[in-house]
């Protein structure tokens, strides 16, 4: 039961409290920070941000690369009882011009290597928001690292309520602009309590690196609450995770812990000197952001000897709430939900679906957002009372084993018959020529027919005597109409900085 007052800054203040202040807390390049001086910064950030004049509840907004500067940044603002706005790094000025206008953020932490499109964006903006450089100096901004040197080591968090405001998460989104989500005071813990505890089973001698990024709900469990929860380490890459730097970082900083997502996992497998890399310090992989189709978890298995727990979460329940486990594992599968979370399936009316049948899935627990800011009608339809609607569709087997069904809008009616595409890019990615797939409904005389845009591995060429190929591929695998009736080689899908592929984006006319 998380205490009626409390700021989660004490899901880092606690290891002090402990006497774990002379342990290694980040490990970032040849940095070395223990939770002792990682609190210090902390202290000082937020006394620091204080005396700019950054009041409680007002938001502040984070353009940060994964290093120190940003656990300093973003609890030194829920410090004082601000409330802190990590955002995607990788995006356009339009796209900060809208964060600020749309958060009212009086203040931008920015990473130097993002400070001119940053600048760019806010001189646009409605209203005024001053700029902080971290990492780096640019002329006439403060820099984070002279506010740190003058900031104070000894600073009391701010008397919160659990249900306070705490941070912020814009959620990516299929089309149109973010919509942010927002999480309270609690909200951090909830999810140590539950996936942290039970999934993972993490302690002070692990030590965690995760490819998905601190701006992202996923990311921001895996290297940041779960670690400092349990009093283990984590390791910061600032980079791209390409699968190059993420095998160096592995075999450098030996993790104990590995978080990626199923396009990064499939990208490492086909990396021409894969197996060459030591993995031996990972005891466990974790999936998330999209379904791990089995084939790749047998080939990782394979490779490694590792095995990959997949499992959902959302932007709107912080982290993952349906997981695999070390104990419950079916290879394809999302697992059973988490303790702490239920989940139901639902038919488009509002009732249960049939034992085995595919319907809407609703979850529950206490990591839920409270809202989305500037967005009632949307808050309304996703979140009903206790119940958090997720968009995706599931179906549930005899074994209380939950299997993705695809996203409510990626669903496909042909013929009178819902046909998942998940499950055909699945089969397409078992066959040999395959590297990925992704499949959409595109109209055709006014029917919907199934297209398949697909990238082959090296040695393949695209043919049509290739393509009618994967059709019997998948007609023998599948159901006789879960096929796709068109395919289009391509060189690359387009997705998200997480991993996930955009549908959408496929869709779209050309």
């Amino acid at each position: 039961m998380v205490p009626e007052r409390y700021n989660a800054s004490a899901l880092l203040f606690h290891n002090v409290e402990a006497g774990r202040a002379d342990r290694v807390a980040i490990t970032c390049g040849s940095e070395r920070i223990t939770y002792g001086e990682l609190a210090r910064r902390v202290n000082r950030c937020g006394s620091a941000l204080r005396s700019l004049g950054i009041q409680r509840e007002q938001r502040v907004l984070l353009v940060l690369n994964d290093t120190p500067a940003f656990p300093a940044a973003f609890f030194g603002a829920i410090r004082i009882g601000a409330v802190p706005v990590p955002v995607n790094t990788y995006l356009k000025p339009d796209d900060y011009r809208f964060f600020v206008e749309d958060s009212y953020a009086p203040l931008v932490i920015v990473d130097v290597e993002h400070y001119p499109k940053v600048k760019e964006g806010i001189r646009a903006a409605r209203g005024r928001a001053r700029m902080v450089v971290a990492n780096g100096r640019v002329d006439r901004e403060p820099a984070l690292e002279d506010l740190l040197a003058a900031g104070e080591d000894d600073l009391a968090p701010a008397d919160t309520h659990r249900d306070d405001p705490a941070f912020w998460l814009y959620s990516s989104g299929s089309t149109g602009r973010p919509k942010a989500v927002v999480h309270l005071q609690h909200d951090m813990l909830v999810t140590c309590e539950t996936y942290a505890r039970h999934v993972l089973e993490i302690g002070p001698a692990d030590v965690t690196f995760s490819a998905a990024k601190l701006f992202h709900a996923y990311g921001l469990g895996n290297n940041m609450s779960f670690p400092y929860w349990a009093g283990a380490a984590t390791v910061l890459y600032p980079g791209k995770p390409t699968p190059r730097a993420v095998f160096e970082t592995i075999q450098r900083c030996r993790p104990t812990l590995f978080f990626g997502v199923p396009t990064l996992y499939n990208a490492m497998l086909n990396d021409p000197e894969a197996a060459r890399w030591d993995m031996s310090s990972l005891r466990l992989c974790l999936s998330a952001a999209e379904p791990l189709p089995r084939e790749l978890w047998l080939r990782w298995k394979e490779t490694y000897g590792l095995v990959i727990l997949d499992g959902i979460g959302s932007t709107e329940m912080l982290h993952i709430f349906m997981s695999n486990t070390r104990t419950a594992l079916k290879p394809g599968s999302t697992g059973r939900p988490v303790p702490g979370y239920d989940v139901k399936i639902l038919d488009d009316e509002g009732q249960p679906v049939e034992p085995g049948q595919a319907g809407n899935l609703w979850v529950r627990g206490d990591s839920a957002a409270e809202f989305y800011w500037h967005n009632h009608e949307k808050t309304k339809a996703t979140i009903v009372g206790e119940w958090v609607y997720t968009g995706d569709r599931y179906r549930v087997d005899e074994d209380g084993f939950y299997w993705f069904e695809g996203r409510c809008d990626d669903m496909l009616k042909v013929g009178g018959l819902w046909v998942s595409p998940i499950d055909i890019e699945n089969a397409l990615m078992e066959h040999p020529a395959v590297m990925e797939a992704a499949v959409v409904g595109v109209p055709v005389e006014g029917l919907t027919r199934v297209k398949a845009f697909v990238t082959l591995r090296s040695g393949y060429s695209p043919s049509d005597g290739l393509a009618a190929d994967l059709q019997a591929w998948c007609k023998d695998r599948l159901q006789r109409y879960q096929y796709p009736h068109v395919i289009e080689f391509v060189d690359e899908l387009p997705k998200t900085v997480t991993g996930k592929i955009q549908r959408f984006k496929l869709r779209e006319p050309a």
